[in-house]
């Protein structure tokens, strides 16, 4: 297999299937922003070391700077538009303007996604709990005591 080569797959993306051509080395984040222009999902360092583009791949959170889009093609990938249902603010979503849990805004979409796999993960029962499993996401603004808050706030609300 060459890394050149352009191959179709089916990238599963918010409940749609886009059936794409890409080279093997291209990224989750590079298909998801440049190939399908779903922008929420940010590129931050794009070496996997802040979080900002965490999405979820067959509900478990990854980083799609580090992720290639086939390796996860025929999977189910959320991504930060595909979180609110129906026009509806997901819990997390609720729970981040009700706490200010964000600054400029930057990481929030990483930070929702990875505070809504938290919870799904169990992870969400104390503060300690939630900063250690957040911890892989960064916010540059320092909104850390807010996020926490918003997470616990949202883990309560949805009863887990």
């Amino acid at each position: 297999m060459r890394f050149d080569e352009e191959r179709e797959i089916t990238l599963r993306i918010n409940g749609s299937a886009h059936v794409m051509v890409l080279e093997p080395r291209v990224t989750l984040l590079d298909a998801l922003r440049d190939r399908l222009g779903l922008t929420g999902t940010k590129m931050g360092c794009d070496r996997g070391e802040c979080g900002a583009c965490t999405v979820h791949v067959a509900g478990r959170r990854v980083l799609a700077c580090m992720t290639l889009a086939v390796a996860v093609a025929d999977a189910e990938v959320t991504t930060i538009e595909g979180l609110a249902a129906d026009g509806e603010l997901h819990p997390m979503q609720r729970a981040f303007l009700e706490h200010d849990a964000f600054q400029c805004g930057y990481c929030t979409p990483g930070q929702l996604m990875s505070a809504v796999a938290c919870i799904a993960e169990g992870h969400a029962t104390d503060d300690a709990s939630v900063r250690e499993w957040m911890s892989g996401n960064i916010c540059r603004c320092s909104a850390y005591p807010q996020i926490t808050a918003a997470v616990l706030a949202a883990a309560q609300e949805t009863g887990q």
